[in-house]
């Protein structure tokens, strides 16, 4: 007797896939629940080999890097990908993956899941852009009404969009995957300094000025920053300028598991988001997860979404100001409090036990499962 053959899911990301944590994970559920899983993004001269994967993955040169001109080869490259292969379902990862999906699911009638990682219509980049912001709202307010089940990051976003579009959004979190994990003797840095970690995207808005100057009052500590974005450049030269390159260091994008390995050196994480229209404001980031997983007690701004998660399980601290001297006295606080360290970890268990991909993939499930 032939087997039926697995169902083709085509997922699509702008990125490079090296440390897209969320859709990896994604695809890795899909392949594990049977679906012969494809993920297409795009590739970078500086784009480092993938890790063998459980799923196929496919990366395409553009012309163009940013811009409305990336946007536009991008998904004219995507929809023709899409429309030469064979899928019987496909999954857009945010807005700007939406239109070449879209078209390529009507012309061949197949079924189309769209995640939203973000309030993209309200990130900071288009926040004082009102000409680009509506052309994306535009095509939000197209599009998003027509795909066959959606999902995204927080229950603030998921309502805002099942209020606006009356489609019902789930909300599946961006928390890691479990594992093991072995605290060590010692994660102090070479100099006996006590690290601060922050990890993602470093892009306007994020704290990360505000942080680096905070080093200038704070002894004793090294601000790591691992990731990479539209303002590593000027953060860089800031540090140079301030004479801060031996208490800041840039580590750069690291791949998925070296990431893993360096976040529970940290004594501190960061998740300092600015209040920088609405996608900011109800962030629910990786990174906060993955200080949780990693044992790091966290320090994030009075936004709803994150304070009321750091609240919930008393993991860390919350700020309502970045101004540099405050920020340096509450770091520096949180760094010294012992006590408040013990309380943290220990509650950190409870955390991680919790929040995890374990519990958390059983709701991307059940929004596939109808398709398989």
């Amino acid at each position: 007797m032939k087997l039926a053959a697995r169902k083709r899911i085509i997922v699509s990301v702008t990125n490079d896939l090296v440390s897209d944590n969320r859709v990896h994970k994604t695809c890795s559920t899909l392949a594990d629940m049977g679906f012969n899983v494809l993920l297409a993004g795009r590739k970078l001269h500086h784009s480092p080999k993938l890790t063998p994967r459980s799923y196929s993955t496919r990366r395409f040169k553009l012309l163009f890097n940013k811009g409305p001109l990336f946007y536009a080869c991008y998904n004219f490259r995507l929809f023709w990908i899409l429309i030469f292969r064979k899928f019987d379902l496909l999954l857009a990862n945010d807005l700007d993956t939406l239109p070449a999906n879209y078209l390529a699911a009507k012309i061949k009638k197949k079924p189309l899941v769209y995640d939203s990682h973000e309030y993209f219509t309200e990130v900071p980049e288009l926040v004082n852009r009102t000409t680009v912001q509506r052309i994306w709202e535009g095509l939000e307010k197209q599009l998003v009404p027509k795909v066959n089940a959606a999902y995204t990051v927080c229950d603030s976003i998921a309502r805002i969009y099942t209020e606006k579009y009356g489609v019902d959004f789930r909300v599946v979190r961006n928390v890691p995957a479990k594992q093991n994990f072995n605290p060590g003797d010692d994660n102090t840095s070479e100099n006996h300094e006590k690290i601060i970690l922050y990890q993602g995207a470093v892009n306007i808005g994020r704290g990360l000025e505000q942080a680096i100057l905070a080093m200038k009052y704070l002894q004793g500590a090294k601000l790591l920053i691992a990731g990479d974005g539209d303002i590593i450049t000027e953060l860089q030269q800031l540090t140079e300028r301030e004479g801060l390159q031996n208490k800041v260091q840039f580590l750069g994008r690291l791949p998925i598991d070296e990431l893993a390995q360096l976040t529970p050196q940290a004594h501190l994480g960061l998740s300092i988001e600015e209040d920088l229209g609405l996608n900011y404001r109800y962030a629910l980031p990786n990174k906060l997860f993955d200080y949780i997983r990693a044992r790091v007690p966290v320090l994030v701004t009075d936004l709803p979404e994150m304070a009321t998660l750091v609240k919930h399980y008393q993991i860390g601290e919350t700020i309502h100001a970045l101004e540099p001297k405050l920020l340096a006295e509450k770091m520096e606080e949180m760094l010294e409090n012992q006590a408040k360290q013990a309380e943290w970890k220990q509650n950190l268990e409870t955390a991680a036990r919790e929040l995890n991909w374990e519990n958390e993939k059983g709701i991307l499930v059940k929004i596939f499962q109808p398709f398989l």
